[in-house]
């Protein structure tokens, strides 16, 4: 019984040693980075971090940083054409004070927003002027498929959902995002911003895409043929436009509640008639736009259509807008396709909400939905051979992150 006890001792200590030598195995730790932030090592102040209060002003400020009365007006008079006269409630600052025991104010940095800043030096003479962080770019490019809406499929990428409304104006002569499947390819390349390499700013610009729609690949590749101009178009692969002369629709969210029709059952009038437009449902107050540039022909008030206005577009094509809650622009004005031309309303004979698109063409009523409508200028063919050339490495680039993903 002792040998055994002897036995159990021994073990135990051998663990207990072995577990002291453990202990005391120091580790090889990679040293602390020291924080870099607006020129400044911070290592070499005593910093003080805080953001702006609901009373806080310049003066006040200051004054916390144990400055007397005479030297703020003094820094105040400085810097005043340099400086911001007020300062915004919630936005960051920080003062680099001396390490020594008195912590005076050395350099007091203000940010209006992420990227600008606001800088003090009160290291000799009092300086005062407004910078902003380093900014760069980053080129993302993916591919996915569609699952739910263009938005939170993006954001199931890690992707800022803000890119959807560029995709969705880009595309918005050429797909209708509400049709889209699940399951249909895209691809996209983008720039995105950094502050400081680190700081993510958000999605800067669209540099190409692809979208399958109808069984058909829609490239998108941004292009200013005009050296002169800085006017930014988006084009497919051969150069054409995906721009084309007429919008889908005056709103933005297309729900069509009742289609062109030789004869159709009037929802207030209770009788069959024709209907010599197409009529798009959507809240009261909801934005009309112009489908295309042109000049407002008419606008007024009739007991069937109530608030309307009708633009003339060329010598061919003219538009008419029905049941305006308000109507926003005057006989006479020109206005520029996607313009806000009014309101959508119920008034007149309207049994809800909506706004009646009509669409002449040589003077005749017809079915917007099924006129094969015309493109904007195509690109001049002198701009095409430099236009391919640009558009090369971008399509390749598309084209390869699909067959990763897709296998095609």
């Amino acid at each position: 019984m002792k040998k055994i006890t002897l036995i159990v001792f021994l073990l135990l200590s051998f663990s207990a040693c072995k577990k002291a030598e453990e202990d005391f195995i120091i580790e090889d730790i990679e040293p602390r980075k020291p924080i870099v932030d607006f020129g400044f090592k911070y290592d070499d102040f005593n910093v003080h971090y805080d953001t702006i209060g609901h009373r806080d002003t310049f003066e006040r400020i200051l004054k916390k940083q144990n400055l007397n009365g005479k030297k703020v007006a003094e820094i105040i008079d400085i810097v005043k054409d340099s400086f911001p006269t007020q300062v915004r409630f919630m936005r960051p600052y920080v003062c680099l004070r001396s390490k020594d025991k008195y912590h005076k104010l050395q350099y007091l940095i203000y940010q209006p927003n992420r990227l600008d800043y606001y800088l003090i030096d009160l290291t000799d003479s009092v300086v005062g002027f407004k910078k902003s962080r380093p900014l760069s770019f980053k080129i993302r490019t993916i591919a996915a498929r569609i699952n739910g809406s263009l938005a939170s499929t993006l954001k199931k990428e890690g992707i800022d959902a803000s890119l959807s409304k560029k995709i969705t104006k880009v595309y918005a002569w050429s797909i209708d995002f509400f049709k889209l499947r699940r399951g249909d390819k895209f691809a996209l390349s983008f720039t995105e911003r950094y502050i400081n390499d680190t700081l993510y700013d958000g999605i800067d610009s669209l540099r190409a895409a692809f979208f399958e729609y109808k069984g058909e690949k829609i490239y998108a590749f941004p292009y200013t043929p005009n050296d002169k101009s800085s006017k930014v178009d988006y084009y497919d692969e051969n150069g054409k436009t995906l721009k084309n002369y007429f919008l889908k629709a005056p709103l933005k969210f297309v729900n069509i509640t009742s289609r062109f029709s030789k004869n159709r059952f009037h929802p207030v009038q209770l009788r069959w008639k024709p209907h010599s437009g197409t009529d798009y449902a959507a809240p009261s107050g909801t934005p009309i736009m112009t489908t295309a540039a042109g000049v407002v022909e008419q606008t007024g008030y009739t007991a069937g259509n109530g608030n309307f206005v009708k633009v003339k577009h060329d010598k061919t094509y003219s538009t008419q807008y029905l049941h305006m809650s308000k109507i926003l622009v005057r006989r006479g004005q020109s206005v520029r396709q996607g313009d806000i031309i009014g309101k959508v309303g119920s008034t007149g004979l309207a049994s809800g909400p909506h706004v009646c698109y009509r669409f002449w063409k040589n003077g005749v009523q017809v079915d917007a939905l099924k006129l094969k409508l015309p493109n904007s200028i195509p690109m001049d063919k002198r701009h095409l051979p430099k236009f391919l050339q640009y558009r090369k490495p971008l399509k390749q680039e598309l084209d390869s992150v699909a067959l990763a993903k897709f296998g095609y």
